[in-house]
């Protein structure tokens, strides 16, 4: 695997399953991760893991992210990876969410940067897929230690860190601090990927320039909004913008994003897990609150064609 120079889209829970993960791939993501998945919930067998660990070729090189706390019971988890095919294992240690981190895991892990050492360390030794690990600012304002978390990780066998410039306490709001990105660089030495408020194409260079990071995570950007990717490397190569797809592209997309899901996931649940994806893809659109409030009571792929086919 190679860190460096690429253009990832982040790990986010209910967001980048397989369907949407392929979508981002096609625009142009270099590198993409699973949503974040329980080691603990695999261990015993929790029948929501499974679908969560579905990959396609298409989608290579693409990475699993794993939380848990306890070393063993994670590494346990994580020797089975490379036979579901992922090309490496990201562990989060980021995720703000309170039912995370009431358990110790997620975030809270940034508390108690000797047990992170223990996880990447206990996951080394059993796999030979490398290991990153996704990390906040820290804790609070009052306990920014990304640079020791990251010299820690670095220190225990991990390949690259990612760093989303924003405490726990801050959760998305706010603005990053991209001169945590910075004080991670100066701290390790292997491949740091920054992350945090990178939206488009100029976002990638500022960070880079500002940061010294080797790679850009995009995360919250690529919400209903694919064509990122395509856009940011179109920037990055021409110094243009591109422009934005049109109503008929964006409304072949979600269409092909839905029938994915459904294949995946059956049409229950897909129908309803797409619903939030409508809202994020028609933000913006002539009378897209009246849609909003309609997807929300569709309940069949023929009832949600008819409301998206309505809007071209």
């Amino acid at each position: 695997m190679e860190f460096k120079d690429k253009i990832f889209l982040a790990p986010m829970a209910g967001i980048t399953d397989l369907p949407f993960r392929l979508l981002c791939k096609e625009q142009g993501a270099d590198i993409v991760i699973t949503e974040m998945i329980s080691a603990k919930g695999m261990y015993y067998g929790n029948k929501n893991s499974l679908p969560l660990l579905m990959t396609k070729e298409e989608e290579s090189p693409a990475g699993v992210q794993l939380f848990g706390s306890e070393p063993d019971i994670i590494a346990g988890q994580a020797s089975k990876m490379k036979d579901f095919g992922f090309a490496f294992i990201d562990l989060n240690f980021g995720c703000p969410v309170p039912k995370i981190v009431n358990n110790h895991e997620g975030s809270s892990l940034m508390k108690t940067p000797e047990r992170i050492s223990e996880i990447v360390y206990a996951i080394r030794q059993t796999t030979d897929l490398p290991v990153t690990v996704k990390i906040r600012a820290g804790f609070t304002a009052d306990s920014i230690n990304a640079p020791e978390v990251a010299k820690v990780a670095e220190e225990a066998g991990a390949s690259a860190v990612a760093v989303h410039a924003r405490t726990r306490e801050q959760y998305y709001s706010g603005n990053a601090d991209w001169s945590v990105i910075k004080a991670v660089k100066d701290a390790v030495k292997i491949p740091v990927i920054g992350n945090g408020d990178v939206t488009c194409g100029a976002d990638v260079i500022r960070m880079k320039e500002e940061t010294g990071c080797d790679s850009v995570m995009v995360g919250r950007a690529a919400k209903g909004n694919p064509w990122v990717f395509a856009e940011i490397k179109h920037f990055l190569e021409t110094g243009e913008t591109l422009p934005r797809p049109t109503v008929e592209e964006i409304v072949d997309t979600m269409l092909r994003q839905v029938k994915m899901m459904i294949e995946q996931k059956s049409e229950y649940i897909g129908i309803r897990e797409m619903r939030k994806h409508v809202a994020w893809y028609t933000q913006g659109m002539y009378d897209s609150a009246k849609l909003r409030s309609k997807i929300n009571e569709v309940e069949s792929l023929a009832e949600l064609e008819s409301l998206l086919l309505a809007l071209r």
